[in-house]
């Protein structure tokens, strides 16, 4: 297994702690010279905060363990393909890398809808690396909203 896929399986983690929160299961991590330093998990509804992502959770917990806003060097892994608002955090972080899962075609904005990271205006370019364990990532996605559609079903 390739450091990318390891720091990908801590970012599953995280999303099965959302799973079990009853959020929907994205996790993330940041990493530091090869070391963990953030990680987060998707729970705008339970902190009623619809910034409350994963990435968004991830790099508050990076930033607070740097002691810093800025994270220049630092990759981020997160099992969905980041949303704009996520993209813009990532971009102000000065993140050097952002490693995804799956692929999020409502809202992803590294490729999927529009890809920001991309965009030559904008100040801050991250690297990116699309689909590392993207079925895994896939499937947690796919199998907590197919138990959402059956409980709505059966009650």
């Amino acid at each position: 297994m390739n450091d990318d896929e390891s720091f990908m399986r801590a970012a599953l983690e995280q999303a099965k702690l959302a799973g079990e929160c009853g959020e929907v299961p994205v996790g993330a991590v940041v990493v530091c010279d090869g070391e963990i330093v953030g990680r987060g998990f998707n729970q705008p509804i339970r902190g009623r905060d619809p910034s409350a992502h994963a990435e968004v959770m991830a790099l508050r917990d990076a930033g607070r363990a740097l002691d810093n806003y800025r994270m220049p060097g630092c990759t981020l892994y997160v099992t969905l393909e980041p949303c704009a608002m996520c993209s813009g955090a990532i971009m102000h972080a000065r993140i050097a890398r952002v490693v995804f899962g799956a692929r999020d075609p409502k809202t992803g904005v590294a490729g999927s809808v529009i890809d920001l990271f991309a965009e030559r205006r904008l100040n801050h370019h991250a690297e990116i690396t699309a689909g590392v364990l993207a079925d895994e990532c896939g499937r947690m996605l796919s199998d907590f909203f197919a138990a959402r559609r059956n409980k709505t079903l059966i009650a």
